[in-house]
């Protein structure tokens, strides 16, 4: 996908490195859908009331969806995801309407099909610091979260990386 000529991607995290290496060692990318995961994205898109939840991982040059609500695609390049920044962030990064955020404004997803207006990203962090995704709510419409929103959307990341960190719970790669 071609970028749009002033749109900058995410930066790349300075432990780029080491936060491929720990989403790789679990075993999570390109496994089929699991209902420990699912039922977390059914919740969020009923508490929030929004059209698009996913459980997104960026690998190198992709953001992968474990599970999703509201789309039809497994994965979008990881230049033009709004999880890509949000990986940055220590807190849940919101972005209210992307029409006007500088970082998002020229972004294909924004300018067109599926013009994302709303995005809440609560970054997936492992307990020794990489963050390996997000559990993201997007809209096609201008929200805003208050604090016990946000407060729900992290006890809700918090739940996806108990879960992803459970032990005895392999997934099967897909073939």
């Amino acid at each position: 996908m071609q970028l749009p000529a002033h749109m900058e991607p995410a930066p790349i995290p300075a432990n780029e490195q080491q936060r491929l290496e720990a989403l790789h060692a679990l075993l999570l990318l390109d496994t089929p859908p699991e209902e420990r995961f699912d039922r977390i994205v059914e919740f969020a898109a009923a508490e929030f009331d929004v059209p698009v939840v996913l459980l997104s991982l960026i690998d190198e040059n992709r953001q992968w969806f474990k599970s999703k609500i509201g789309v039809g695609l497994c994965e979008t390049p990881r230049e033009i995801s709004f999880c890509g920044h949000a990986i940055h962030c220590d807190k849940v990064l919101v972005v209210p309407d992307a029409r006007v955020d500088e970082r998002f404004v020229d972004n294909p997803l924004v300018l067109d099909d599926p013009f994302i207006r709303f995005y809440a990203g609560a970054p997936l962090i492992l307990p020794e610091g990489q963050a390996i995704g997000t559990l993201c709510l997007i809209d096609t419409k201008v929200r805003h979260l208050d604090s016990t929103d946000l407060s729900i959307l992290s006890a809700l990341r918090d739940l996806v990386v108990t879960e992803i960190l459970s032990p005895g719970k392999m997934p099967e790669v897909m073939p």
